[in-house]
């Protein structure tokens, strides 16, 4: 009979640990650092990936189908910025101080080498972050984001009207992250939108002026770009991996090609009757981009 009992617990055990390896039942952690608490969840097992977050976003605000498949050969680890979602202190106006958020949290991962995958604001901080580590980040994936420096599109109002609602419902995530004038992408967003839903606390987005000025003068840092990251880009040996919707309003993929032919080691790719969300519209075709990438 004991064995009987030891066998059930260990199966018990082990469905236990299944359902925590899924993006809707990780736990959710806390990095203790100097000044504030990073949260963060992490899944999978193999290289980590440390994913960056959009304007607003949150743990809750990925798609758990993108992380999933993701997770399937690498440990993927989303956070908080500091301030935001579910992480104490306060967001900085300094996106080279944001971008200290990646570089913290894996050190107090003790991980030695990420690969660093930013969506948005968030491709900027991890252009920031990447060029400011390069013995730590091996490679970058850019998705549905800019080059840091001058725009060369600027940000269609039509972003902004619902980016800056309180909360969002499916009918401003469409215009937001995909594609309106096409069904299938109409589609996907439903998709994604209900997968996003099950886990998702609209309390923990942020919903203040204060921060979204933050939040602006962060992205405005980026665009004046001082420090010359963008110089740093064409000369980088990191290998860059740009994937972007043809019709992205936040983030026009038009602002990568001034920089065609400068960048010897990024590569873009252009999803049609996609929007600002590739992985939330095309999850499985995402994740195969990356993963080749990462196999050469």
């Amino acid at each position: 009979m004991k064995k009987y009992v030891v066998l059930f617990l260990l199966s018990f055990a082990s469905l236990v640990s299944h359902a925590q390896s899924d993006a809707l039942n990780s736990k959710t952690q806390f990095a203790e650092l100097s000044g504030r608490k990073l949260a963060y969840r992490s899944i999978g097992k193999g290289s980590p990936v440390i994913l960056v977050n959009r304007f607003r976003g949150t743990l809750d605000t990925w798609d758990p189908l993108f992380l999933d498949q993701l997770a399937a050969h690498h440990r993927v680890i989303t956070f908080d910025y500091s301030g935001i979602g579910y992480s104490t202190g306060e967001l900085p106006a300094d996106i080279t101080k944001v971008a200290a958020d990646v570089s913290d949290l894996a050190k107090y991962l003790k991980l030695d080498q990420v690969i660093v995958i930013g969506w948005s604001y968030g491709g900027l901080v991890s252009q920031v972050a990447a060029l400011q580590n390069p013995n730590l980040v091996t490679h970058t994936i850019l998705l549905g984001t800019g080059p840091v420096g001058k725009r060369e599109v600027p940000l269609d109002q039509a972003f902004l009207d619902p980016a800056l609602k309180p909360v969002n419902d499916l009918n401003d995530e469409i215009v937001l992250f995909f594609e309106p004038a096409s069904v299938t992408s109409r589609e996907a967003a439903k998709a994604s939108h209900d997968r996003i839903a099950r886990r998702l606390d609209v309390s923990r987005i942020p919903s203040t002026m204060n921060v979204f000025e933050r939040y602006f003068k962060g992205g405005t840092m980026a665009a004046e770009d001082a420090a010359g990251f963008r110089g740093q880009l064409m000369t980088t040996k990191m290998p860059i991996l740009v994937i972007s919707g043809d019709h992205d309003i936040s983030f026009a993929v038009e602002n990568w090609f001034p920089l065609v032919r400068k960048l010897p080691t990024t590569q873009l790719i252009v999803l049609p009757l996609t929007g600002h969300a590739p992985q939330h519209q095309h999850p499985a075709l995402v994740v195969s981009y990356i993963e080749g990438f990462l196999a050469r």
